[in-house]
């Protein structure tokens, strides 16, 4: 099974090349990994970082020009050939070490959707911004509502699913309302979706975290209408 790893890059000079290592050292047995970079225009010296260590990935796509998270990604699953996609920040929020566990619903289960939740008692989770924590529980209280599941943690970078459950050429979302459509899409067509604990070492905002309280309303929208007026 292969699984494309999708790795949205801007201006992650500090920790490009130490996730992307972590990422290599992954071996899960019944899987390969093919690792795809995206650089989204970064001004600092990431892209010429990345240039310089082609052996930490399978795929580099360069954008011209900053175009948002969901531009990267969006380009990143255009490069994808994997049977599974899983998603995987730049920086250090989220370790690599987790590829196994969240596999493992899939290789015993023919799980077709995971999701790598925060909330599920991880061995350990930096404790963080109280008000996040809040919009967090609302979205995910208000997925679930809409789509009749049980996710504890929707806003996890951490998310794998089949492939075929997503045709990219119909995302509509750029910007970070484009998780919630991926997974209100994939969570809507797949039958067998599991859910499984994380650890997580949240960055604050002086060191370089980028999400905001008012890009709660965006996700809130493309919920309602990915559940209302689903595109194919």
């Amino acid at each position: 099974m292969k699984v494309s790893v999708i790795v949205p890059a801007y201006n992650e000079e500090a920790t490009i090349a130490r996730v992307l290592e972590k990422v290599k050292a992954q071996k899960v047995n019944g899987a390969e990994f093919e690792v795809i970079v995206v650089d989204d225009g970064s001004r600092d010296n990431t892209a010429r970082i990345l240039e310089q260590q082609p052996h930490l990935y399978s795929k580099f796509v360069k954008l011209p020009q900053n175009r948002g998270k969901g531009a990267a990604v969006k380009a990143g699953l255009e490069a994808a050939t994997g049977d599974y996609v899983l998603f995987q920040d730049a920086d250090l929020e989220y370790d690599p070490s987790e590829y196994a566990t969240l596999l493992f619903p899939v290789m015993k289960f023919g799980a077709e959707v995971v999701m790598g939740s925060r909330l599920m008692a991880p061995p350990y989770t930096r404790v963080h911004y109280f008000w996040h924590k809040v919009g967090n529980r609302l979205i995910t209280l208000f997925f679930n509502m809409l789509n009749n599941t049980t996710f504890t943690d929707i806003y996890s970078c951490y998310l794998m699913y089949r492939r075929s459950l997503l045709d990219v050429r119909n995302l509509r979302t750029m910007g970070w309302d484009q998780h919630a459509e991926i997974l209100s899409k994939v969570a809507r067509r797949a039958k067998v979706i599991y859910e499984v604990p994380i650890t997580y070492q949240g960055r604050s905002y002086e060191e370089g975290k980028k999400i905001r309280a008012h890009h709660v309303l965006g996700v809130l929208y493309t919920m309602l209408r990915e559940r209302f007026v689903p595109t194919q």
